[in-house]
């Protein structure tokens, strides 16, 4: 009996090469999994695709739902960023179709998953790390790291010799990553770090904030235990929610990045990310956590956020580090309750008022007049005590210096000779 392979499917070049790939060097039947998580994909064509490829059956997984839910808002919730800049889409998804990859594995009795990730990027790693840590008796099979195909012509050549059809791209594009969650593209000119991007060009997602509207928008986010529920006064659910943001955002210019990033192997890479609904998440998050978190937790927080920003960048979700991390946001997450309403006008986000039943804002002790609350004859006291360490050390660092001069006065003061040795007196 052949051995079952499970194939992470996306329908392109690299993933359909694949499957005759498998067949022809593994012996193997090979079973197309598909997980959707909005991107823009025909799921018919994709999958008579991978039928003509020679895949026995092409499973469509509609993740979306789970997608928001259980990862998109356990990174919001945390505020992980990778460089300051980076709001994890890919890295988000390629946890979730692992899970997806295993879980079907397990339904159809494979042994082996396969992925065509290539072998300079960041989703060999992301993978291989969710199989080894979710199964690690399945076999892993990364064609690119194997075959001797080098370049796409090679590819396409390969499914030319062998008459089947070839995925529709077209010529001098991107290589893009979509989902409901952002846009990357990378390639081409952006290669090269000297390239102003060409927007016109790339931007699928978002328009420049050349061309946004000359007069501000205003929305409106209401969350619950730091999960955003409402937009606008209405309650939404994920997934609408996202997408009505994405169309809000994109509409207005928000959320284009350009980023140089230091990939989990080492080397530096430049893409151009559009995800204007996660901007605009991210920052009404933070502004409702500046208002109800205490000092110490806020300041923890900071550091953890970027902790888990760079172990799901670099492909741990599925580590005991990364849940640990998350019940400690979740414990965080249940007083970041509130609306944010924020002013979105030409690529920018702008804080419009915030309110929240658990605000630690106090206008009594905020205020330049005295309330009941703060004596500022205790400040006096304060500020000696916190100065204390100080003052301690300017006391120490200065009396050393005294010393130094007084002795150096000391020498100065006894006459010396005109050969200049000191003079003895003679009795």
């Amino acid at each position: 009996m052949k051995k079952k392979v499970v194939l992470a499917y996306s329908g392109g070049l690299d993933t359909t090469v694949c499957i005759p790939w498998l067949i022809e060097n593994q012996d193997c039947e090979v079973i197309a999994v598909c997980v959707d998580i909005g991107q823009t994909a025909d799921w018919k064509d994709i999958t008579k695709r991978a039928a003509k490829a020679g895949a026995s059956i092409c499973h469509i997984a509609d993740m979306k739902k789970e997608y928001v839910e259980e990862y998109i808002w356990q990174t919001l919730k945390a505020g992980a960023v990778y460089e300051d800049k980076y709001l994890l889409g890919a890295s988000t998804a390629r946890a979730l179709i692992t899970k997806v990859l295993v879980e079907f594995a397990r339904k159809e009795k494979a042994t082996a998953i396969a992925h065509g990730a290539t072998g300079k990027g960041n989703d060999q790693v992301r993978l291989d790390l969710g199989i080894m840590a979710l199964a690690p008796d399945l076999e892993i099979i990364a064609p690119w790291r194997i075959w001797k195909l080098k370049t796409r012509q090679d590819q396409v050549r390969y499914l030319s010799r062998r008459n089947l059809p070839l995925p529709q791209k077209k010529k001098n594009s991107y290589s893009i990553d979509d989902s409901l969650w952002h846009v990357s593209h990378e390639g081409l000119d952006l290669e090269d770090p000297a390239n102003e991007p060409s927007y016109r060009k790339l931007l699928s997602m978002t328009v420049t904030p050349e061309k946004a509207p000359n007069s501000p928008v205003y929305v409106e986010i209401e969350f619950e235990n730091g999960i955003p529920v409402g937009l606008n006064g209405k309650k939404m659910e994920g997934l609408a929610l996202i997408n009505s943001l994405n169309k809000i955002g994109g509409a207005n210019g928000i959320g284009i990045t350009d980023l140089i990033e230091n990939r989990v192997i080492g080397i530096k890479c430049r893409g151009v990310y559009e995800a204007p609904g996660a901007a605009i998440l991210y920052y009404a998050h933070k502004q409702l956590e500046h208002l109800c978190l205490d000092r110490q937790t806020f300041v923890f927080k900071q550091q953890t956020s970027i902790k888990m920003g760079e172990m799901i960048y670099n492909g741990h979700w599925h580590s005991p580090l990364r849940q640990a991390l998350s019940s400690f946001v979740d414990v965080t997450q249940q007083v970041v309750n509130g609306k944010v309403k924020l002013k979105l006008y030409k690529g920018s986000i702008s804080a419009a008022g915030i309110t929240s039943p658990n605000s630690l804002y106090n206008s009594n002790l905020a205020s330049f007049t005295t309330g009941e609350h703060y004596s500022l004859a205790d400040a006096k006291g304060f500020v000696k005590l916190y100065a204390l360490p100080v003052l301690v050390r300017s006391l120490s660092h200065n009396g050393k210096k005294n010393s130094v001069k007084s002795s150096a006065s000391a020498s100065a003061a006894k006459p010396k000779s005109a050969s200049g040795k000191k003079k003895t007196s003679k009795k």
